[in-house]
């Protein structure tokens, strides 16, 4: 009688905690892997951790939940359903934008209210932004079907026959295509707001990036009750650890120990632990430079000429009221929208009047703040590596507050019970960011699939990567989908 030796499970360490690696780390897991998560913060979580004070409980990072779809795959692959671990409410409205005062346009939670807004601003517009939707739905399809969840290794991977048939739509920029079907320089920003979301100006991002279009309109702005974005997370985590995920917090990762161009571990806290694979959720650029420099996929001046999403300039405020005249959502794009993006991209500096996004979240969520009070996060995008000290942060925190209670007649300033800010320092100190990008690598047509940093190392044996840096870009949806594809290809390589 013979035996056959026992199948040696594979260590797999994913470095962080932020949806990617939480991702990663459960497919791998429900395949029988041996995975655990070091994040080097005290809390999980990554970009979206959250933090509590005086009674306030803030997200840190996304604020934003589009493309449901794409959190209800996720938990379908392990034959789970989102609403087992929460539930998503759709807001009406879902956010208003503010061009000055009394000059406000707010966006219904459905596409028939919004045609009946944009007819009020613009005679017509209504026929225009069906036909604009249709093909936008169409783009989202073929996106989802064809394109998101490759892992942008050949070109092929682009060139399919859906692909081919909308050819234009890689060729032509969303500027030129939402000037194609609006005059109205209001519905124009408003439809070119969302690639702020992909990091890269209008004029530079492809025209088949409209799937946000679909994905704002056409799916609209949900919220996750009971604990907002953090509560996505929890739920993550929640079905990690069912699938005997191990996370340690406090493990910041020191060094990549590598033989014979193979992984063999990690340094983290002054010790050794040993690993078969490493998947990296982190800064791809910081994670790298614990990496001899013969052993890196890119070299320092690969990530000095890249076109970088913005950073940004945060914060947390607790108010001792209700607001009455703000949404949960709410843009101020009541100064010039194209010198504030020239300002993060062209020129990169401190932007002279700078746009900025204002989210309540317990307008949406009573429990975010004490009784009587609210829960207030601002967001002004600004170019990664700028200075940064109290000095700019209170400057910018003067600009915002004012214009908010000039323009939407709300005092906000007399009834701040706590402030925290949050920007370029604390991006590269809490998460190692790349000059303290806040998204990773801005969607332009040269850095979309193919064309992005590589998942799987060139040169190290057992070594990839995941996350915003890599495909399929920025955002919370692609990083669910990054953590899939990363760990799609280690089974392929190492076979369980």
């Amino acid at each position: 009688m013979t035996t056959s030796p026992l199948k040696m499970t594979k260590k797999i360490l994913i470095i962080g905690s932020g949806f990617s690696s939480i991702s990663a780390a459960t497919y791998l897991a429900d395949k029988g892997y041996d995975v655990t998560v070091f994040e080097k913060n005290s809390s999980f979580g990554g970009r979206a951790r959250k933090f509590e004070a005086n009674g306030f409980t803030f997200d840190m990072g996304p604020s934003w939940y589009w493309m449901p779809d794409v959190f209800e795959k996720y938990f379908n692959d392990f034959n789970k359903k989102v609403s087992d671990y929460y539930n998503i409410k759709k807001l009406d409205p879902a956010y208003t934008v503010y061009f000055g005062s009394n000059d406000s346009i707010e966006i219904k939670g459905d596409i028939d209210s919004i045609c009946k807004t944009f007819d009020e601003h613009e005679k017509g517009a209504s026929k225009s932004l069906k036909k604009f939707m249709s093909q936008a739905n169409k783009n989202y399809s073929i996106a989802m079907d064809k394109i998101v969840y490759k892992p942008g290794i050949s070109i092929f991977e682009l060139i399919t026959f859906q692909t081919i048939t909308r050819i234009r739509y890689f060729l032509t920029n969303i500027k030129s295509e939402v000037a194609k079907y609006f005059k109205n320089k209001k519905l124009r920003q408003i439809l070119e707001f969302p690639v702020l979301f992909l990091g890269a100006k209008p004029e530079n991002t492809p025209a088949f990036y409209n799937i946000m279009n679909h994905a704002d309109f056409g799916l609209g702005t949900w919220f996750p009750e009971k604990g907002g974005m953090y509560r996505v997370i929890e739920s993550m985590i929640e079905l990690a650890i069912e699938k005997k995920v191990k996370l340690k917090s406090n493990h910041n990762v020191d060094s990549l120990v590598v033989d014979a161009n193979k992984i063999k571990g990690v340094e983290s806290n002054g010790q050794f632990f040993s690993f078969d694979i490493i998947i990296s959720g982190a800064d791809y650029n910081h994670t790298e430079t614990l990496l001899p420099k013969e052993l890196r996929n890119y070299s320092e001046s690969f990530w000095s000429k890249k076109v970088f999403a913005p950073s940004s300039l945060l914060f947390y405020l607790g108010l001792d009221k209700k607001v009455k005249k703000l949404n949960h959502h709410n843009l101020f794009f009541d100064v010039d929208f194209n010198k504030h993006a020239s300002e993060i991209y062209d020129n990169p500096k401190w932007p002279e009047s700078p746009l900025f996004y204002v989210n309540f979240p317990s307008i949406s969520d009573s429990d975010m703040a004490p009784s009587g009070h609210e829960n207030c996060f601002i967001l002004i995008p600004i170019a990664p590596g700028l200075e940064d000290n109290d000095q700019i942060r209170e400057r910018y925190f003067k600009i915002v507050i004012d214009r908010i209670e000039k323009i939407s007649g709300e005092k906000i300033l007399d009834h701040i019970v706590y402030k925290k800010s949050f920007c370029v320092k604390d991006f590269i100190g809490d998460y190692n960011s790349y000059r303290g990008n806040a998204y990773g690598l801005a969607n332009t047509l040269f850095q979309t699939s193919i064309f992005k940093p590589k998942i799987k190392s060139k040169k190290v044996k057992g070594l990839y990567f995941t996350g915003q840096l890599t495909v399929p870009g920025p955002g919370v949806p692609p990083s669910l989908i990054s953590g899939k594809i990363v760990s799609d290809i280690v089974m392929q390589d190492f076979p369980y």
